[in-house]
């Protein structure tokens, strides 16, 4: 009978293993249900040049799916601004991702002027490193050092310890690398010369295969072929003025900007004319979802975060207009792209289980001739003659010499060590110019950075232009414009990169996870999406976070 023991040891471990598994099974269901509840991926969308109102002068051609399900379904910030003057696409998406002021950011513009260096800078130029995916070897010379703060997209990589994927997409550059941080997984841009996206050795030595595999479909070639058609028969387009006006511009090769258009290359530029059409915005949808597949962005067990940026609605506008059937036509045909967008993260993470958000890098001002038409104020300053202007002047004043150094965002960096030599002060030009300057059309004055407590300005003003002075970066003097004007050499397309409400007011839509529906009139800024978004991720928020978060928008 000696087997009962060895039964009965047998039967003990047995009932000991089960107890084991259940107790094993009960801590990781515990561990699961007590996991900090997060979306599985966070896509910050950015439109260039999207003006608030492009929300609801089109909305009864938008199809259902797309813009409209952010609005009807998500939280609206109808309310929302930028909070510092000079509107332009690198600080704008600085902006938007840090929470935070090109004062403190350091991104005052697309370029500025290096006084140091002693040359003009582009926002996110890197001579360290190289292009990686094409033979243009200029177009990869960029990265995110630039940048004097944390992203969004770096408080969540750092808050799971680097688990968690960021990656950026866009056209741009800019509008790739600087949404996408310092420590992003990867940013990809377009290489209008060859037709690649295209990333730097900052990211990586070599694309990854997925990229690899996009690039060699060649859609840009075949979105060539196709042309640009409208997608509704013309008399539909009632929001626009009529296809050929006088201050509309061409594409290249094209002798009337009018319908259909020819999609022509240019040397050197083969694919360069494709993001001036909305195949710029199939191109970048398609890019953003080859990532997320090869990424595997949303599957993992922390939050992803893919920033994508649609850069074609800016260079339509530039080209074209606010008021152009292109520009109508571009709407329409990129909310189905976002349609299709939403559609496949419904498939890929499960629907209710990612957040998006949807802003614009700044508005953009009519076309000033379409308003004189109109009897509205508004014109176009010619930037030869006001350089002309400012060179004379300080010549007369002071006896000839190379008084400027840069002309940059409507600001003037002087040649201080000159006005050393001359025994000039700052305030001394300032007054120079300021009395040469403020007769003519379109300035409605001049103000001296370097004592701009004692500026001559509205208290509104007055703050949205300290938010734009970094010491290091910043010109001396800033030309302000009269409202509905800008500086150009063309009669041509629009522009923006001032205080006005066409350029600051700009969509903020959240939709998805962890967020109510429902809308907000209150004033919303820029600098409170990256704090809302680190509110809902339960993170830091960026290092230069001067924003609040929408409370009101967020359920969890």
């Amino acid at each position: 009978m000696k087997f009962i023991p060895n039964l009965f040891l047998k039967l003990l471990a047995a009932g000991m293993l089960l107890s084991y598994s259940a107790y094993s099974q009960s801590r990781l269901k515990t561990a699961e249900t007590s996991r900090l509840a997060r979306p599985k991926l966070v896509v910050g969308i950015v439109v260039d040049q999207m003006r608030y109102d492009y929300l609801y002068r089109y909305y009864d051609k938008y199809r259902e799916g797309g813009l409209k399900r952010l609005m009807n379904e998500g939280f609206n910030c109808r309310n929302n601004h930028y909070h510092y003057a000079l509107t332009v696409t690198a600080a704008g998406h600085s902006a938007v991702y840090t929470g935070s002021l090109p004062a403190i950011n350091g991104i005052i513009g697309n370029d500025w002027y290096d006084r140091k260096a002693g040359k003009n800078v582009y926002c996110t130029e890197d001579s360290t490193v190289a292009t990686v995916g094409s033979n243009n070897v200029t177009v990869g010379k960029m990265s995110p050092r630039n940048l004097l703060t944390s992203t969004v997209t770096d408080q969540l990589r750092i808050a799971t310890n680097f688990r968690s994927k960021t990656v950026g997409v866009a056209i741009k550059d800019r509008a790739s690398i600087l949404p996408a941080g310092h420590a992003a997984n990867g940013a990809y841009w377009f290489d209008s010369r060859t037709g690649n996206f295209v990333t730097s050795t900052y990211y990586m030595e070599s694309l990854p295969a997925w990229a690899t595999e996009y690039n060699n479909k060649k859609m840009p070639a075949e979105y060539l072929r196709r042309g640009w058609n409208l997608l509704l028969p013309i008399d539909q387009y009632t929001q626009s003025t009529p296809d050929d006006v006088a201050w509309e511009g061409t594409l290249s090769g094209a002798a009337k900007p009018v319908f259909p258009h020819e999609l022509i290359g240019t040397a050197g530029d083969a694919y360069g004319v494709i993001t001036t059409s909305p195949w710029g915005n199939t191109l970048t949808k398609e890019m953003a979802i080859a990532a997320i597949k090869g990424e595997n962005l949303g599957k993992g067990a922390d939050t992803d975060f893919l920033a994508i940026s649609f850069s074609t609605p800016d260079r339509i506008g530039h080209a074209f207009g606010p008021n152009s059937i292109e520009q109508e036509d571009n709407y329409l045909k990129l909310d189905m792209e976002f349609a299709d967008l939403f559609t496949f993260l419904d498939s890929w993470t499960g629907k209710g289980n990612y957040t998006v958000f949807l802003t614009a890098d700044h508005g953009a001002m009519d076309v000033p001739a379409f308003w004189q038409e109109h009897k509205l104020p508004a014109g176009l300053m010619n930037s030869t003659t006001l350089t002309r202007a400012v060179v004379k002047s300080l010549n007369d004043a002071f006896g000839e010499g190379e008084y400027v150094s840069a002309f940059e965002n409507y600001q003037i960096y002087l040649n201080k060590k000159l006005l050393a030599e001359k025994k000039v002060s700052v305030d001394e030009a300032w007054q120079v110019l300021r009395k040469a300057l403020l007769p003519m059309n379109g300035v409605a004055d001049i103000i001296n950075l370097n004592n701009i407590g004692n500026a001559p300005l509205n208290t509104y003003q007055l703050e949205m232009y300290k938010n734009n002075i970094n010491a290091k970066r910043s010109g001396d003097l800033q030309m302000i414009v009269q409202p509905g004007w800008f500086a150009g050499s063309y009669g041509t397309g629009t522009d923006h990169g001032t205080p006005y409400n066409y350029d600051t007011h700009v969509p903020f839509l959240l939709y998805g996870w962890g967020v109510k529906k429902g809308e907000t009139l209150r004033r919303t800024t820029i600098a409170d999406i990256a704090p809302t978004v680190s509110s809902l991720l339960h993170i830091l928020p960026p290092s230069g976070n001067v924003g609040n978060a929408v409370e009101e928008a967020l359920s969890k």
